[in-house]
This record gives structure tokens, C-alpha cells and sequence, in this order.
């Protein structure tokens, strides 16, 4: 069984429908999304409408239940007071931006999914089975805390915007990365495709160039901070 799994898209259609479009020419069962639908670009609304429109399963990102809840801090980890500049524009716009249809979707959203892999047991996140905002890093001790409480075969997460694979007590860990906001210096839109066939998984990371420059020019165009464009442009944290 061979799945495609998206995450951390934050508002960017652009990069959703290059990704979208590029799943759709391989042999792939179904699509998750493990959340993070709106923040820091333009277009919360249509992305949240293409999912929607494309019926893909979805979790709650923290993204997510901060907007459907209506509040101005998201539970991201800011760095410095750059990062916090940036993402307060990002919460107020995005509260601003969205219709109270969309906002009601987000709100219903599971936090968690367990779905069956070519017969392995499958948990789907945005930060952790233990928290939304809970970020898994590939080297974290917060990492190895999870799996010895994780029941099932997989684990599938997003939220740190950096992809690995994690192969721990038998068990597998696999970050799939960011659609619309990467992290890792790069700026393409990554997802990460998973197969499953006689209990052996393998994942395989797939990064696409989108015209990061159309977004940038609409980011110019609303209250969002200028200074995202240079994180959107370079694939920064």
C-alpha cells in the first residue's frame, strides 16, 4: 500500500496544488494531511477549500485550533523577536482572512487519526501523539519518550517543518516535512510518500519547485510581515 502524506501547508496554495498535482501522476491509495492548513501566507481560505474539495482525511495543527478558536497566539516556538514579529502578523491576518465556514472546519478537525498501512497500525499527529504543540525532533529525548508509549507500528508527524525517518524499537517515526513553509534551507515544497508490502516500510521524500515568487508578491499586498517573504524564499526557520 502506497499513501502520500502532507503537512505543515500554512496558507500556501501555490505549493498545495504543485504537490496535489504531482500525487496525483503516481499510484498513491490515499492522502493524509497532518495539519497546519493556514498561517503566514495569503491564502488560508483556498487552501482550506481544496482540501476540503479533494476530501483528504486531515488532523489539527496547532495552527489550525489557535485560528478556529480564535486566539492570537499560536503555541509556536519563536526563536527570537524576529520570528515573533513575523508570526503575530501571521495570527492577526489569518483571524482577519478566514470565513466563519472555514474557521468551523478547522474547529472539527480530529487531533488524531489511526489508519491501517498495508496492515500495520498507523498514528497520525501534527506535533505529537502528546501534544499539538509538541515538536519531535529527529535527535530529541522527547522522541524516545513517545515511542516506548506508542502502541502501533507508525508514527506520522509534521510541526517542525523538517523530515526524517526514525527507525526505534522496531517502531517507525517518520516526519514528512512541510508543503508550504520548509525549514531546512530549501525552499521546494516537500511531502513524503509511504509504502507499506510485507511488514517492510519505506518512505520516500519528494520535493517540488512552486513559483515561490507569486507568493512572495502577494504577501507584499497584505498586513502580513515583509520579512516572511525572506523565510518563504530561502526555506529558513
Amino acid at each position: 500500500m502506497r499513501i502520500a502524506v502532507i503537512s505543515d501547508i500554512h496558507s500556501n496554495i501555490d505549493a498545495l496544488n504543485q504537490v496535489l498535482e504531482d500525487i496525483k501522476r503516481r499510484d498513491i491509495e490515499e492522502v493524509f494531511c497532518l495539519g497546519d492548513l493556514v498561517g503566514y501566507n495569503p491564502f488560508p481560505n483556498q487552501v482550506i477549500e481544496r482540501i476540503k474539495e479533494e476530501g483528504i482525511k486531515t488532523v489539527q495543527g496547532n495552527y489550525d485550533e489557535a485560528i478556529a478558536n480564535s486566539r492570537i497566539f499560536c503555541g509556536c516556538d519563536y526563536k527570537n523577536e524576529k520570528a515573533k514579529r513575523i508570526g503575530t502578523s501571521s495570527i492577526q491576518f489569518t483571524n482577519q482572512e478566514i470565513s466563519e465556514q472555514n474557521r468551523e472546519f478547522l474547529k472539527e478537525l480530529p487531533q488524531q487519526l489511526e489508519v491501517k498501512i498495508g496492515g500495520l497500525k498507523a498514528l497520525l499527529v501534527h506535533g505529537s501523539p502528546r501534544q499539538l504543540t509538541e515538536y519531535l525532533y529527529a535527535d530529541s529525548q522527547e522522541l524516545e519518550e513517545v515511542v516506548e508509549e506508542l502502541e502501533g507500528d507508525l508514527l506520522l508527524c509534521g510541526h517542525t517543518h523538517r523530515p526524517y525517518h526514525q527507525l526505534i524499537s522496531k517502531k517507525h517515526i517518520i516526519n514528512v516535512g512541510s508543503v508550504g513553509k520548509p525549514k531546512d534551507g530549501n525552499p521546494n515544497a516537500v511531502y513524503t510518500i509511504v509504502e507499506v508490502a510485507q511488514g517492510k516500510v519505506k518512505r520516500e521524500l519528494i520535493e517540488l519547485s512552486y513559483p515561490v515568487e507569486k507568493v512572495a508578491a502577494k504577501i507584499k499586498e497584505t498586513d502580513l510581515a515583509d520579512e516572511s517573504i525572506e523565510l518563504l524564499e530561502l526555506g529558513r526557520a
